[in-house]
């Protein structure tokens, strides 16, 4: 990982090279030099700047073709033309090529350092976005989507009609019951799976920071914003965002949303330009919206809005038949990563079909987890299981209750009988030595006495 900003600068005029070079690395930058437009190509071939200053008359190969090599070996670097007043069109014409930018010479550092500034913030816009469309886009999970239950079945056929379509779509269900998973599925499924598929996690973040988050701010928009950021629906762009936990987000946020999903555009935190997306909006909660609704706690046209297609994901313990499935293709899945061979054994499947499981799939995949690290062979048997499942102990009755129930010849005896019961058997505890009896009933040996001669047990 580059600790500082490359950049390759190429100009044939070794005074005005040497400087600005000299400055620039009093900025902070790590900076390469070329005399020639066949010097700046041996440079590219040795470096891998982010940013390349380059001059546009250069002896030899001239600025426009170096521009084109660069954009075809080094197409993530950001190129910013160094040309004269007399060559402004020519200027243009670069930018037509590839050119994020020009400066006409002679200029002021102050304002070719803002130049780079926006240059290296559009690098990392790209780079961000490139990461978000290869790791964020989930491929195809339907293998990894299992059961084959009636309920389930139904959620499959649905996801199936509902992906088809660029409606937005509502997924609501309890935590753990999988409703990431679904909105994975339906943007997998839609036209557009090449697109970035981004997750926003509403209830994690307060709402200045939401807003920001989702559409981005300018610089100078609050403390600390000392550059513009933009969103994740400009990031989104083409793809899909998923709000998780729609239901935590606040009245003043649920209005910007309602705004986006109406018109396709917004403006960013402290800015005025208006900005225009495609995206598609997935939105899930474990909340009763429509009682929420009702309370005045959740805005009725974003419900309505929002809930253009409805998607309820059943829980776990309404499809125990999918329990052992699912369990299965846990082990697989865990077995893989741990580079062992386990598998359940027919009475743990049962143990894990008569659990309630309120955690949903969620809470299986921990439990599943949890015996695979305890189990010490290649069967996981019930005693593996977390505590959660395993069968409540019986009841300990304590001696002298058992006692008092045998004299009273029932399952509870009189106040008297359990304090007869308790004093015998802390005395047969002692050895029948009333001081160390007394002391472990926490009463003096004269009240001991008094009690054993209440009882007749006094000799």
């Amino acid at each position: 990982m580059k600790a500082r900003v490359s950049m390759l600068l190429v100009d044939d005029d070794s005074a005005f090279r040497h400087v600005m070079a000299g400055e620039l690395q009093r900025l902070g930058f790590e900076v390469t030099t070329a005399a020639s437009g066949e010097e700046a190509l041996t440079r590219l071939g040795e470096v891998d700047p982010d940013v390349v200053l380059l001059d546009m008359q250069l002896p030899g190969i001239s600025g426009l073709d170096v521009l084109k090599a660069a954009r075809e070996s080094h197409p993530s670097a950001e190129v910013i033309m160094l040309t004269g007043h007399g060559s402004i069109d020519t200027a243009i014409e670069s930018i037509r090529i590839g050119a994020f930018d020009y400066v006409v010479k002679p200029c002021p550092l102050d304002e070719l350092q803002v130049r780079i500034q926006r240059a290296i913030e559009r690098q990392a816009l790209r780079r961000r976005t490139h990461l978000l469309e290869r790791g964020l886009t989930p491929p195809d999970l339907g293998s990894s989507f299992v059961g084959d239950s009636p309920e389930f079945t139904r959620l499959l056929q649905l996801i199936g009609k509902v992906a088809a379509s660029d409606s937005t779509v509502l997924i609501a269900g309890e935590t753990g019951s999988g409703k990431e998973m679904v909105a994975k599925l339906v943007h997998a499924r839609s036209l557009r799976r090449a697109k970035p598929f981004i997750v926003v996690e509403a209830a994690t973040l307060q709402e200045s920071l939401l807003q920001s988050e989702l559409f981005g701010h300018e610089r100078g928009a609050f403390t600390g914003a000392d550059r513009a950021k933009p969103g994740l629906f400009e990031v989104a762009h083409g793809g899909t965002i998923f709000l998780d936990e729609i239901g935590e987000v606040s009245q003043t946020t649920q209005v910007k949303l309602l705004r986006v999903l109406d018109t396709s555009t917004f403006r960013r935190v402290g800015g005025t330009a208006e900005i225009r997306v495609d995206v598609r909006v997935l939105a899930a909660t474990n909340r009763d919206l429509p009682t929420m609704v009702r309370q005045g706690l959740f805005r009725e046209d974003l419900y309505y809005r929002l809930s253009t297609f409805a998607i309820d994901v059943p829980p776990l313990r309404s499809r125990s038949g999918d329990v052992a499935l699912i369990a299965e293709h846990f082990v697989g899945l865990l077995n893989d990563r741990y580079g062992v061979r386990r598998r359940l054994d027919p009475s743990t499947v049962v143990r894990l079909q008569q659990h309630g499981w309120p955690g949903n799939v969620r809470e299986l995949l921990h439990v599943v987890e949890a015996a695979m690290v305890v189990a010490d062979g290649p069967v996981i048997l019930p005693e593996h299981l977390p505590a959660s499942l395993q069968p409540p102990a019986a009841p300990v009755t304590p001696p002298y209750a058992a006692a008092a129930r045998a004299g009273m010849g029932g399952p509870l005896g009189t106040l008297d009988a359990l304090e007869r019961a308790h004093i015998e058997a802390v005395l047969a505890a002692t050895g029948g030595h009333r001081g160390q009896a007394a002391k472990t009933l926490g009463i003096s040996e004269r009240n001991l006495y008094r009690k054993l001669r209440d009882y007749g047990l006094a000799h």
